[in-house]
Formats: C-alpha cells, structure tokens, sequence
C-alpha cells in the first residue's frame, strides 16, 4: 500500500483549515502545509493534526504546489486547498486507491458551494481535477492563479467515485474579492505574453458566456444562486478582459504595472 501525503498551500486559512484536514484524518499518511506567513491560527490549528509546516514566501499558484509537491515525503499526493475538503465516498475512494492504485493520477468532480448553495449547473460541476497522483509523473502547470496538473502520459489518469467539497464563496462580497484578485493575477500574466482583447470582445464574450452558463448548461436550474452565479461569472470575465486590455496598453506605453 503505497504511502500518502496530503498537501495544502495556506495563507490565514484559519477559517477552513480545520475542516479540510478534519476530511484527511484516514487517509493521510503525512500532512504537509506549506504556508506563506499566516498571522492568523491556521499553523497553529494545522500543528495540532500533526502536520509538518513549511513557511514560503509565495511564489505564484503553480510554482508554491510544484515547491509544495517537491518537498512531500512520498510520492503519491493528494493536493487540496483550504476551503476544499473530502466526501465521506471521495474519501472512501481515495482508500481503495492506495491499496492498489492503477494510474498515475486521478480526477474527481469538485461541488461548489456558493452562498451556502450547491452550485450542480451553471458550468461549474462536474468541474472535475486532477488532485491525487504520483508527483514523479507530471508537474503543476496552466495560467496563474488557474493551475492543473498535467501528466507525462495523459493515458494513465482514472477517475474517482465522490465530490470535492468546495466552500467557495461564503458571500457576494467574497466573490467579488476573488474576481478582482485572481482577475489581476491573469490579466498581467496575459499582457506579460502579449495577449491583447478588442473592445468587441470585452463587450460581447461576458454576454454569451452568461448565456451559455444559464441557458446552455442549465444554471436556470440552481435558481435564483445559479442566475447570480452565472452573472457574477460573465462580470469576472469581463473584468479579466478589461484589466488585460489596459495592462496591455500601458506595456505599450512603457508604464508599469
């Protein structure tokens, strides 16, 4: 039965911690936390599961869990956030797994909670990831802050029985926090590789995406939480373009941002 280490990158995860690792008790072989300088409890709540605490200066989504993967006492790992935590049938795959893992990686669907709402349509379920899988296969890797992990051999990779608890959003407020945060990180790293968007895109691409989210893939059906989504969603891709636009000019014109 191969060993596990249960990776999770923090930062004043006070808040979530708790559940997260509450969700790993029986499945985890190690915990590994690597943590960019909380000053909140979360090393002190995450000490008290026995796991080992690595501090880092972040260094971006994808660099801080390749570092994080790296630095696991075990090859096979299972990366989760705070805010994401274990089924009872996701954990209870997960254990099946280690006592005779067939591929060298694993996805499984990720449920977000919205509001205190399951969101099950609207495009964001099944949402499935990769996150349990054989570190010397593959690497962390996509656009900041959206990674993924990629295999050598895509062929190799399973799926998995079980939700990914995902306490997402806690508030509109906190999404909107999110939106102008991760819009930022993207929009740089985009006017960084020169991408540019026309103001017909900024204008047209949130408004189709709002359809399809709430037409096609049948937000209508989560109510008034999946309207909001799939509003809220098309306002973040708008964001995301504008800011990349104006990143874009101002690289242009030699500003800085």
């Amino acid at each position: 039965m191969p060993k596990l280490s249960v990776v999770v990158i923090t930062l004043n995860e006070e808040k979530n911690i708790t559940r997260c690792l509450d969700s790993v008790k029986g499945i985890a072989d190690e915990i590994l936390i690597v943590d960019s300088h909380s000053t909140d409890n979360t090393v002190t709540i995450a000490k008290q599961y026995g796991a080992n605490v690595i501090s880092q200066h972040f260094l971006g989504h994808i660099e801080q869990k390749n570092f994080a993967a790296q630095k696991a006492q075990y090859d096979w790992v299972l990366s989760l956030d705070a805010d994401e935590c274990l089924s009872t049938e996701l954990a209870d795959s997960i254990l099946a797994v280690k006592k005779n893992p067939t591929y060298d990686a694993y996805k499984f669907p990720r449920l977000n909670n919205f509001c205190g709402k399951w969101i099950r349509h609207c495009g964001w379920y099944p949402d499935a990831k990769i996150r349990l899988f054989n570190r010397t296969k593959g690497n962390w890797t996509g656009e900041n802050p959206h990674d993924k992990w990629i295999l050598n051999n895509k062929e190799k990779e399973g799926d998995l029985r079980g939700d990914l608890l995902h306490y997402s959003f806690n508030s509109i407020s906190d999404y909107v926090k999110k939106v102008d945060k991760y819009s930022e990180i993207a929009a740089r790293a985009r006017a960084d590789k020169g991408v540019k968007y026309s103001i017909f895109k900024i204008i047209i691409v949130p408004k189709w995406k709002f359809f399809a989210d709430f037409v096609l893939k049948l937000g209508f059906l989560d109510g008034y939480y999946g309207w909001l989504a799939c509003r809220l969603s098309a306002m973040e891709t708008m964001i995301k373009y504008a800011k990349t636009r104006q990143y874009a000019q101002w690289k242009k014109d030699g500003k800085s941002y």
